[in-house]
Formats: C-alpha cells, structure tokens, sequence
C-alpha cells in the first residue's frame, strides 16, 4: 500500500487549523464586519483554489491540443471539475458575508456578478462535453474552450471591477484587507488557510483521475 504523500497531509493540517482556528483564535473587531471577518478564512482561500485549479486545468488542455493521449483530458476535465465546485462554495460563503455586511445576499455588485459570469463560463464547458459523443473531438474541442475562459476568467475577476466602482474590498477604489486590515492575527491563518485548500482541491482531483482511469481500463478490457 502506498503511503499517502506529504503534500495530502500537509494540506488536512492546514485546512484542519485554519478550520479551528478560525473560529477560535481572536480576530480585529472592526467596523461592520465584527466577527464575520472570519469568513476570509474561508471565502477567500475558494477563490485561490479555484484559480490555481483552473491554471491546472488550462495546462492540461494545452498537453491535449500538443498530443493525442486522452488522458491529458481526464486530468484537464477533474482539475475543471473541482474548481467549479470550489467556486460554488465561494460564492455561497460570499454570500452569506454579503448578508452580513451588506444587509443582501446578493447586490448589483461587479465583483459579484463578474463571478457569476465566470461560474457560468465554466458550466458551460461540461454542458459542452457532455454534447459530444466522440472521445478526441470532445477533448480537443473542450481544451480549446478551457483554454479561451482562462484568460477572460482572470479579467472578469480581476480586471473589470477594479474599473468600476465595487462594495467588494480591493475593487472599484475600495482598499483590499491586506491594505489595513489583514494584521499579524489575520496572516496566521488566513495563508494557511489558502495553502491547505489549493492542497485539498489537488486531492479530491487526483481521486476523480485515479477513479476514471480506473474506468477507462474497465471499458478497454471489455
């Protein structure tokens, strides 16, 4: 039996102290926000792990399109699939700070609605695939499409509501935590937080590769 690798058990702790700490640990009492400034230790690191497995993803589809092994898709489909799922928790845990903070679940916000727009980018992606029968042309014509939401993904998140004006932090002339906020208290969890979820997200991947293939040699032998 294989060990498990260092990396699964790094990100369990991370994710295991970010979870206890965040509830515990003291946190600034600020301004509106008061307590539920905790949710960064949640909402945000979604964020992170989604984009980096959606850069995960992305390269993949590049191994596709350069070479004519499927399997390059399987990796590009999970690492899709999981980021899409991070994204889902991201926006439901946005939501209920926006409640919180903003009296709404959801507003006319551009940092909102630009994640809305990605999210539904994404779907689409396996609405695609699951429209094309034919293994190589659902690849090929899958990786094209992962590969045009990348970049326009990074502009709606990223790009766009820093030119209009935003109630979301860090868009729209609205300072980020990291400007006054994100102190010592803050730091200590908040980037274990980030690390320990990029990590779990890789995880639950590799479980969805390893299951397929395991599919794929099941139908090879049939």
């Amino acid at each position: 039996m294989k060990s498990i690798q260092w990396w699964k058990l790094a990100g369990v702790a991370l994710v295991l102290f970010a979870l206890i700490g965040g509830l515990l640990l003291p946190v600034p009492q600020l301004p509106i926000l008061a307590q539920s400034i905790r949710n960064l230790y949640y909402h945000v690191p979604m964020w992170f792990g989604m984009l980096s497995l959606l850069i995960a993803s992305s390269v993949y589809a590049v191994k596709v399109l350069m070479s004519k092994d499927l399997i390059n898709d399987v990796y590009s489909e999970s690492f899709a699939r999981v980021a899409l799922l991070y994204g889902t928790i991201g926006i439901a845990t946005g939501m209920i700070w926006a409640k919180n903070t903003w009296g709404a679940y959801w507003t006319n916000d551009p940092k909102l609605n630009s994640a809305a727009i990605g999210m539904l980018m994404y779907a689409a992606y396996f609405v695609l695939r699951g429209s094309i029968e034919d293994e190589e042309k659902k690849a090929r014509i899958s990786a094209t499409y992962n590969l045009f939401c990348l970049p326009m993904f990074i502009v709606l998140i990223f790009v766009l509501p820093r030119l209009t004006a935003s109630l979301h932090p860090g868009n729209g002339g609205n300072p980020g935590f990291n400007s006054y906020d994100l102190d010592s208290r803050l730091r200590m969890v908040f980037y274990p937080a980030v690390i320990g979820w990029i990590l779990i997200g890789f995880w639950i991947a590799n479980i969805q590769i390893r299951l397929k293939k395991i599919e794929l040699k099941k139908e090879q032998e049939l």
